[in-house]
Order: C-alpha cells, then structure tokens, then sequence
C-alpha cells in the first residue's frame, strides 16, 4: 500500500528538522566545527529570524516597514528584564518577552497602519527611532548607552546556543509556511497582491494588514529574546535605522515572500561579514559590491517567489537517479 504524500512529506520534513538540530552538536563533538564558527551560525539564525519577521511584513503584507529593528530591542531586553529583574527560569522569560513584543506591536500598528507606502515607512522609521531613544534614557531598565548584561549563567554556550537557535527556527519556518496555507494567510496575500480587489471579495485589508504586522512582531520578539542569550549583551543601537535595513536586505536578497530564501540570505550575508573580516575596512567596500551584483544578475532575489521544498528537491533526486539506472540497464 502507497504510503500517501502528506503523511510521506510530513516523515521527510521532521526527520531533517531533527538533523538540522542535532547536527551541530555531533560536529562540535567530533571537533569538525569550532565554538567561534557554531557562534557565527547562531547568530546566522537569529537573523534569519528577523528576516522571517521582515518578510511577514513586507513580502507577505506588503506594506514597508523600516523599524523592525526596534521590537528586536523590545524582545532582548525585555527577556533580561524578566529574567535577571524579576528571577524568571530562562525559557519563561522568553515567552514573556515575546507576549510583550507582540503587544507592542499591535499598539504600534494599530495607528501606523492607517498609513501606506512611502509614508508608512516613514513612519515606522519614526517608531523605531523612538523605541532606540527610550531605551538609552531610562538607564535604571536598560543600562542607558553601556547597555544590558546578561550574568554567566544565563548566556548560551556555542554548542547549545546553536542547537536552539535552529530548533527554534525550524518551528517557526514549520508553523509559518502551514499559517501561509490558511485561510488567513491566503487573505493576506490577496491583499499583497490588490487591495482593492481583496477589499471587493470581502477581505477585510486593515484586520490582515494588522495580523501580518503583530504576527511579525511575534517573530521579532522570539529573535530578541534569542539575540540577547546568544549574544549576552544588549546596548540601545540594536534598534536603529541601520539594523532595520540589514533585516530588509535579507529579505530582497533571499526573494520578497520567499520565507526560505529570506534565510538562506540570513545565514549566507551573516557567514559573508565574518569571512570578509580579514579584509578589515575594505570589506565594507566589497560587501556592498556583492550585493549590487546580484540585485543586477538576479533582480527578484535568490528564489524570488517560490519557496524551496525538500521534499520535491528529494523528488527530483530519486527521479534523476531512476532515469540513470534506467539508461544504464538499457545500454548493458
């Protein structure tokens, strides 16, 4: 009896989030990968994260925004504050930072949203301007400019930091990618796509224009909580404008709406800085050269639109190696 494909796909698509997160620490054990490169991936899909969130907005909503930025700031410190503050266990405080994010994002999107194009991007910008100058004065919170620290035995080692970091993030892409094929998510594309055309077929376009940005603020807050464990220092500048448009790079990069090439884009520009760190000063010249390269050579990004399927690549693999079976048994 065949083995029916959502149940097949289901098997596929659990057995390589398994590997992807325990991969890692064979590696480590095995000495194949050092503590400095397991943190550099870390912080790889941490971005990618943020990058998830971005795109939640501008791919999947379509609406600009340029602040994203500050609800990572939001996340990490508040997961200190919950933590160190007021003596939560680590996972718990993560769970509060990210309910506090999300609220926060619903309370800023609620008026931004009235707003579209250029002007909601302005806007936003504004927001996360504002979040960035609140946290460098209320020094008795956040430290002020010198930042937050978390104590030793709440930051991350490389080997588990990695290992949650991409445990977390194959949740996310899971429970992403399944919300995309829902009703709601289907709505929000429609509304990506037209507005007023969504709007006649009785989409209500400001409900999903606000769904997509708390759903990313969601995001965002799970990623700050992450970005202040791995990192274990958070200071105020995490949420200025500059951080905001790293985010939305990944997301051009990867394709706008494509949730994996958005990661892809992450961790290959994460992995990118640091290779080019022996270049020291020029490799502030040669980054941005790359990228102006493949915005010219690839203007929609690296999948644009679609998103890669393990389960079709592992299709097409098994159908590749059937036909060179076949032709070898033909010409014997």
């Amino acid at each position: 009896m065949a083995v029916k494909f959502p149940f097949r796909s289901t098997i596929i698509l659990t057995v390589i989030g398994i590997l992807a997160v325990f991969l890692p620490f064979l590696l480590m054990t095995a000495g194949i990968l050092d503590a400095y490169t397991a943190h550099v991936i870390a912080m790889g899909g941490v971005n990618a994260i943020m990058a998830m969130s971005v795109n939640m907005i501008v791919g999947i909503t379509g609406q600009l925004s340029l602040g994203q930025a500050g609800f990572l700031a939001i996340g990490a410190y508040s997961c200190i504050f919950f933590s160190q503050d007021l003596g939560l266990p680590l996972p718990l405080a993560a769970v509060c930072a990210t309910a506090l994010t999300t609220i926060a994002g619903f309370l800023i999107g609620f008026p931004v949203l009235k707003l579209t194009g250029d002007y909601l991007a302005i806007v936003t910008l504004g927001f996360g301007e504002i979040i960035r100058v609140v946290f460098i004065n209320l020094k008795a919170l956040t430290g002020g400019p010198n930042g937050r620290q978390f104590t030793t035995a709440m930051v991350l080692d490389g080997r588990l930091a990695l290992g949650i970091v991409t445990a977390v993030l194959v949740a996310l892409l899971a429970l992403v990618q399944n919300f995309l094929r829902s009703t709601y998510g289907r709505a929000m594309l429609a509304v990506r796509e037209d507005e007023i055309a969504a709007n006649s077929a009785g989409v209500d376009i400001f409900r999903y224009k606000m769904l997509g940005f708390v759903l990313a603020a969601f995001i965002a807050g799970i990623g700050g909580s992450l970005y202040g464990m791995v990192v274990g220092f958070v200071k105020p500048d995490i949420a200025q404008f500059l951080k905001s448009i790293d985010f939305l790079i990944y997301v051009v990069l990867g394709g706008m709406g494509s949730m994996t090439g958005s990661i892809l884009a992450a961790y290959v520009l994460t992995y990118l800085q640091e290779f080019l760190r022996f270049l020291q000063d020029y490799r502030l010249l040669i980054y941005p050269l790359i990228l102006i390269f493949v915005m010219l050579f690839r203007p929609k990004g690296l999948l644009g639109t679609k998103e890669f399927s393990f389960v079709h690549s592992l299709d097409r693999l098994a159908a590749f190696i059937r036909r060179k079976n076949g032709k070898e048994q033909a010409d014997a």
